[in-house]
């Protein structure tokens, strides 16, 4: 026969330090309190306003203005530039915007028409660009068709330049193989030798501008927990956009 005073002693002793209910849901509150705080504080910015304005360029024109007077970037108007052959074999590099048009609307860039992003865009129009302002926590994506800018507005451009600039677009024949090193710079340094005995430095016919005139743009708010705030614009063959907000 099992001596029953065992069954007392085999069995666990009660823990007596262990939390009753109350105290295990106000544990719990006590640790979602500044969850639920974080989550709810991010409806309080209005980096992206809500409603969205019907027209994203201004919007991302104050972006743009923004970064500049932040002076936090050597080259503020930085963007990548996504191009595709009409294959669809993509390439992308930094190339710098010199102006956001609004009214046009239109995002301006200039460069060889004889490099690989003009030659792919000469053959398909279209392009994507994208900047990063760490800064502000921002990013903007654009795509849209693109076209040439006229011969003199590209004139004008080129020569606001710097000289050293204009010698350099005039002396290379931009993403062209070339033999060495030392022959780019030779022929810069006739360049700038016929530049400085007087000889008008022209820009060159295979370069100037192009404009993305956009049909889609996004505007990204970096937030906490990657609830990042997102809004797209897409715009209609008669230039009217439509604004939908996205899920992060």
């Amino acid at each position: 026969m099992r001596d029953p005073t065992k069954d007392t002693h085999d069995r666990p002793a009660p823990d007596e330090t262990a939390p009753d209910d109350a105290t295990i849901e106000e544990a719990a509150q006590g640790e979602t309190g500044p969850i639920i705080s974080a989550l709810t504080s991010m409806l309080a910015c209005n980096d992206l306003p809500d409603p969205a304005p019907s027209d994203p360029m201004p919007l991302l024109l104050a972006w743009y203005e923004d970064a500049r007077k932040s002076e936090r970037y050597e080259d503020f108007n930085a963007m990548t530039l996504a191009t595709a052959t009409p294959g669809g074999l993509p390439s992308a590099r930094i190339v710098l915007c010199k102006a956001i048009e609004p009214e046009t609307p239109a995002l301006v860039f200039y460069t060889s028409y004889t490099s690989r992003k003009g030659e792919e865009l000469e053959s398909n129009p279209h392009a994507a660009a994208v900047f990063h302002w760490p800064h502000a926590r921002r990013q903007a994506r654009i795509e849209g068709r693109v076209r040439r800018t006229t011969p003199e507005e590209s004139d004008a451009y080129f020569k606001t330049r710097p000289l050293l600039s204009r010698i350099g677009a005039a002396a290379s024949r931009q993403s062209a193989a070339i033999g060495s090193r030392q022959d780019l710079i030779a022929e810069a340094v006739r360049t700038a030798r016929r530049t400085l005995t007087g000889q008008e430095l022209k820009r060159p016919d295979n370069w100037g501008g192009y404009r993305i005139v956009p049909d889609r743009v996004e505007l990204w708010s970096a937030r906490t927990g990657r609830l990042h705030d997102r809004v797209l614009w897409t715009r209609s063959g008669e230039g009217n956009w439509t604004a939908r907000r996205l899920s992060a």
